[in-house]
């Protein structure tokens, strides 16, 4: 269900790299949460470092809710890079499989399985 990637690059290092593929693949960042800035604000001391980052591509995007507009909440796509273990990861849940579990239609199937080949193509050339 998971695709996660080990880099030796810092997670501000990932993050930007990540940025620039995304943007390579013809998809688009909406947002970048940081999750220790975030947390520190709401009181909540939080040491490690982790960022998501919300990514999509319009035209697949619309080609899922015209399948299915209740897909609409598993959209957009989250790609996050963050400390673990004194390691920087990147990750994933797939999209393909993350589709076959809320919906059985073949069209969405195929449609995942597209961005998720496209978005582990980001996650490898970002690490």
């Amino acid at each position: 269900m998971k695709y996660i990637v080990t880099t030796d690059k810092s997670v501000a290092q990932a993050v930007e790299d990540l940025k620039h593929a995304v943007a390579a693949h013809n998809f688009g960042v909406l947002h970048v949460h940081n999750l220790k800035e975030t947390m520190q604000k709401k009181g909540v001391e939080f040491d490690q470092e982790c960022c998501i980052l919300e990514v999509c591509n319009p035209h697949k995007a619309k080609q899922v809710l015209n399948a299915d507009m209740s897909m609409n909440m598993a959209l957009p796509c989250r790609i996050s890079v963050y400390e673990d273990a004194g390691e920087t990861k990147i990750g994933m849940l797939r999209p393909e499989r993350l589709l076959a579990a809320l919906s059985d239609s073949v069209e969405l199937r195929e449609i995942a399985r597209e961005v998720e080949d496209i978005t582990i193509k980001i996650i490898n050339q970002a690490s």
